[in-house]
């Protein structure tokens, strides 16, 4: 069977390596230097009769400057060849597996296709996360325990009415918050308002289910959270309006109403801080105080708003139902009563608005996303598209996008079928696929264009698998152990860990559609262009003859390069063993690419396009001469014909950045880049406030705008809880339990206790059988204190004796100011290590420590482990698979890319929570995906000069880091016009990650490698010692005669 036309058959294919002496093994045929006569060599058993390949010793002492001896090799350390040893077996796996895939185009291409549409047919599965408060708030944290023990001794749900909190509260419940355009809402026009208000809530009914006979209509009165009396739990501030209404209906004088504690008709005292707000009160003298100051109890002037919470019980699934659309008709009256009250604003909020409008964010990102995917794809084809139509690949644009799309349709579709939930979070792994595809893609395509392009299509792709695809792996390893490990137990978060489990299946399933779905495309498009169809209407191109007939235009878009027209171009030329033309001549290699070039050579930067920089053990079709000095052969025949990236990059950019005046400004701005990031990184702040991830204009945003208005004086109401029992008639210890709720606005049954007895000329220090029978069945009879038997706990002694006080409680208030979260960490870290001192057992809780505590750690704590991750990662790689160097350079360039990412997002107003760490987790592979192939390519090449290479090295992995760039951008900009503060921390972060990236790989890495580690010198060798290298022969069958290629050095 006679072998196919352009391929090559090696003459000697075996192995060849160092000697026990530790000399290298040379194989094949190469030159004589001028003046070398070459010595007849026996037939080699591997050649066919004539045909000989020659095993000689490459000596290079006729070149000036080199010396004619043979060079004795020392014997490489270990792990060095460790290193060559698993690189080349992963080298060569690939190339199988390129080989593999290029033989099989229709399986791969079909396959993930099918699969796709298969698994998106999970989608009836689709389901909604609605446990915000579990995704959002600390998984594991000490006021979960402490809420636990709270709840078992004082029900949360049914004391939520005393122990107020504003986003946090559990159960259902209604809220609203009423404010005035104008005047007080204590005005008595207001007042009758919102009592009608009050009115027509209180009657308002719901029918469940909506039709049938079965439905039932149901009102508050039935839904409430009832008291001890059996009657629904209403705010004090209705009844302090009702008394003060009654007042001015008989003409009586108006009771005085204080804030924040206010005492009732019934004497009763009860805080109304949290009802009433924008107060301005009384003062000395009558004196008008500002909002919000002013001492305990002062009169109330006036007030700018008013909110109003019902809470609602919900036991079982019915009740729950009927909550649940009781909160929808609560919404429905107010947006109703609004329209026909235009002078006051209403701003309603229920126990469903946070969960609603946290998944709202996904919804307004439908048609921003489809946008996100046309631009990008619009970007994606100019990208891959050139001037020669054949060579174009604008179609490998649009199928990169989608095989993206496809892994994260499996991706989807694996999650509906176990079972998964869906958050708003989700929105950030369309771009993690996007970043990480995109860059293999291009990666692929520009070192398909690298291959020889008279080459069979299974060789160029192999060629390109062994190329790029151990990068590739490399970053997505990267991926996998970062994402992977903050998806673990050990993540706190739980948005985080279901964001990362989620990012992580994607992306590998991504890796595996881009090793078959998208190798396969490239295969078809290889196919496309050996046959010179056209890159977009896959039509044959004429040939130059037939087109000179043509209209200028359509010999514009038939526009190509014929091989034979190549050839014309730069004819072959003959090897000229002159030695005048000896030192400048070099060898044109299809692997191992030399050029004439010195540092301040800037007419051969040129680089060859015709293969990749790796060895291959296949024979090449056609021989390639040995050009003569200063000759074009390393260049392109039509430099035109490039990509305009590409050539820019090569013309432009590359002597530019590498340019002696410009490297001290890059270092310059570099270090402003530190600075600024230091700057931001000083000023981190969490953002630990749920409303910080929701949609913008929705009814939690204008419910919390009108909290930190008018309700930001006060802090929630604090329980202060005594779990055990403790000696309260000891004098002391009621000092230091007075000294404990000493400056703050309190409720306490112990300080009205203390002044009860006070007032009735009794001591406060009386032996325990006294003070807890005066307690029993004195204090807390009176009516006036007799709500005061919630808070406290009696366990029984014995038959006869007065029980103990086995816990109690008492609410605290603080005066906070606009920081109201960050103060109430600070008190509750400082209560908290009281509580440790203290001889007294005491915890506090409220709903809402379950998202201040440990909310730093827990944030942070995933990115911490991925960060280390990494580092631990690139330095097992550097013992087996990468240089040492590389390792430390990428290591260094991710720490430098997350601190200006953090440092900036801060300065740019994005808080430390949850959202943004999921970007800084991802943010670290997406620059290793940008600057790892760089740093590999600068570090392999050897001999000539830095800039040399660095040039060579932006070339091949500078542009399609470019590119990727470009559609990633155009993919961000729909984002950034969702109304969502979610989505609008993605943008923030994600287009810093990406900037601060690219930044790194096309700036920062190309100056600094110039004149930093590591060397590209060869080092000095000992006088009088050559070189040696290895050259393999391989024989080509041409019709019309027999040659000798030099094919590897």
């Amino acid at each position: 069977m006679s072998e196919p036309r352009g391929k090559g058959r090696p003459c000697d294919r075996r192995r060849v390596g160092f000697s026990p002496a530790g000399d290298l093994l040379l194989r094949g045929k190469i030159l004589p230097p001028p003046g070398v006569t070459s010595p007849p060599s026996p037939p080699s058993p591997h050649s066919d009769a004539g045909h000989r390949c020659v095993r000689q010793p490459l000596m290079l002492g006729s070149a000036p400057g080199l010396s004619g001896r043979w060079e004795r090799l020392e014997p490489r350390p270990r792990a060095r060849m460790l290193r060559q040893v698993l690189h080349a077996g992963l080298r060569t796996s690939f190339h199988a597996l390129g080989r593999f895939v290029a033989s099989h185009p229709v399986f791969f291409a079909s396959t993930p296709v099918l699969l796709s549409i298969l698994l998106g047919a999970s989608f009836s599965r689709y389901r909604v996360e609605e446990d915000v408060e579990g995704m959002l708030a600390p998984k594991h944290s000490l006021a979960k325990i402490e809420g636990n023990l709270v709840d078992s001794l004082f029900p949360v749900n049914r004391s939520k009415h005393a122990l107020y909190s504003d986003l946090q509260t559990p159960g259902r419940y209604g809220r609203v918050i009423v404010t005035t355009r104008k005047g007080s809402v204590l005005d008595p026009v207001h007042l009758d308002t919102i009592l009608k208000l009050h009115k027509q809530i209180y009657q308002m009914q719901v029918t469940v289910p909506a039709t049938g006979v079965n439905s039932y209509n149901y009102s508050f009165s039935y839904l409430c959270l009832p008291d001890d009396k059996n009657v629904c739990i209403i705010d004090d501030i209705i009844r302090a309006m009702e008394e003060i209404q009654s007042a001015r209906t008989v003409n009586r004088s108006v009771p005085i109403l204080r804030y924040p504690i206010t005492q009732l008709a019934d004497g009763r005292q009860a805080y109304i801080g949290h009802q009433l707000g924008g107060v301005q009160g009384w003062g000395p003298s009558g004196a008008v105080r500002g909002q919000g100051t002013g001492a305990r109890g002062e009169g109330v002037r006036s007030a700018r708003a008013l909110q109003l919470t019902y809470y609602l019980q919900a036991h079982g699934s019915l009740m729950d139902r009927v909550a649940s659309q009781w909160e929808k008709a609560f919404c429905a009256e107010l947006q109703h009563f609004a329209a026909l009250h235009p002078k006051l604003g209403l701003y309603p909020s229920t126990s469903s608005s946070l969960r609603t409008d946290f998944q709202f964010s996904s919804v307004l990102a439908h048609r921003p996303l489809l946008a996100s995917l046309g631009a990008c794809g619009v970007l994606a084809v100019l990208c891959c598209s050139m001037r020669d139509c054949v060579r174009s690949k604008p179609w490998l644009g649009l199928l990169a996008l989608l095989s993206v799309t496809l892994s994260g349709l499996t991706a989807a579709g694996i999650l509906n079928l176990t079972g998964a939930t869906y958050n708003s979070t989700y929105l950030g792994i369309p771009f993690v696929m996007l970043g990480h595809g995109l860059f293999g893609s291009f990666e692929m395509l520009s070192s398909w264009r690298r291959t020889r392009e008279d080459q069979h299509v299974k060789e160029r792709v192999a060629s390109v698998f062994e190329d790029v695809m151990l990068r590739f792996s490399g970053s997505t390893m990267l991926h996998l152990m970062t994402l992977g490990l903050a998806a673990s137990p050990l993540t706190n978060m739980e948005a985080v860990r279901l964001f990362c489990r989620t990012a992580t299946l994607s992306v590998a399933i991504s890796y595996v559609y881009m090793l078959s779905f998208y190798s396969s495309c490239l295969v078809f498009t290889g196919y496309l262009e050996t046959g010179y169809r056209h890159g977009c209407f896959c039509r044959r191109v004429p040939k130059p003859d037939r087109l000179d007939s043509k209209p200028a235009w359509y010999r514009c878009l038939m526009y190509t390069r014929y091989q034979d027209e190549a050839q014309t171009t730069n004819p072959p030329h003959e090897v000229d063993h002159s030695p005048a033309q000896t030192p400048n001549s070099n060898l044109t290699l299809t692997h191992a690419h030399t050029h004439p070039h010195t540092p301040n050579n800037t007419a051969a930067h040129g680089h060859v396009h015709v293969a990749n920089s790796t060895p291959h053990p296949h024979p090449l079709p056609h021989p390639l001469p040995l050009p003569l000095p200063h000759s074009t052969a390393n260049t392109e025949p039509n430099p035109q014909d490039s990509h305009l990236l590409l050539g820019c990059v090569r013309r432009c950019y590359g002597d530019w950045i590498t340019n002696t005046y410009v490297k001290p400004f890059v270092v310059l701005l570099y270090l402003v880049y530190i600075s600024f990031g230091l700057m931001g990184f000083l000023q981190v702040t969490q953002g630990s406030d749920p409303s910080a991830l929701v949609a913008m204009d929705t009814a939690t945003v204008l419910y919390t705008r009108a909290q930190q208005r008018y309700f930001s004086s006060y802090s929630p109401v604090i329980g202060f809880y005594i779990y055990e029992s403790a000696p309260y008639w000891n004098a002391s210890v009621q000092r230091d339990l007075l000294e404990y709720a000493k400056g703050f606005q309190r409720i306490s049954w112990l300080e009205a206790y203390l002044n009860y007895l006070s007032d009735r000329n009794q001591s406060t220090s009386q032996p325990r059988e006294n003070f807890t029978h005066t307690l029993r069945h004195s204090f807390l009879r009176e009516p006036q204190f007799a709500h005061f038997a919630d808070d406290i706990i009696f366990a029984e002694r014995g038959q006869g004796e007065e029980p103990d006080v086995a816990a109690s409680r008492i609410f605290l208030v603080a005066k906070t100011t606009e920081n109201k979260r960050e103060e109430m960490s600070v008190l509750l870290d400082t209560l908290r290590r009281l509580s440790l001192t203290s001889r007294v057992r005491f915890l506090i809780f409220n709903p809402s420590f379950v998202y201040l505590d440990r909310y730093a750690a827990a944030v942070s704590s995933p990115l911490r482990h991925s960060l280390l991750a990494v580092l631990f990662l690139l330095g097992l790689s550097s013992l087996a698979v990468m240089e040492p160097l590389v390792s430390v350079w990428l290591g260094l360039t991710l720490l430098s890319v997350q601190f200006g990412v953090l440092g900036f997002m801060t300065l740019w107003g994005v808080e430390l929570d949850c959202m943004s760490v999921l970007c800084l987790i991802s943010a670290l592979g997406h620059s290793a995906d940008s600057s790892g192939p760089l740093l590999c390519g600068f570090a392999s090449g050897q001999g000539d000069s830095r800039t040399r290479w660095v040039r060579v090295a932006l070339e091949r992995h500078g542009v399609p880091s470019l590119q990727t760039l470009i559609c990633y951008s155009a993919a961000l900009v729909p984002v950034s016009s969702v109304r969502s503060n979610l989505t609008r921390t993605l943008f923030r972060c994600l287009t810093l990650t990406a900037g601060c990236s690219v930044l790194h790989t096309l700036a920062f890495l190309p100056t600094l490698l110039t004149f930093l580690p590591p060397s590209k010198s060869q080092g000095q060798r000992p006088e009088g010692e050559g070189q040696r290298q290895e050259v393999e022969c391989v024989e080509m069958n041409d019709s019309t005669r027999v040659v000798d290629q030099i094919t590897t050095v």
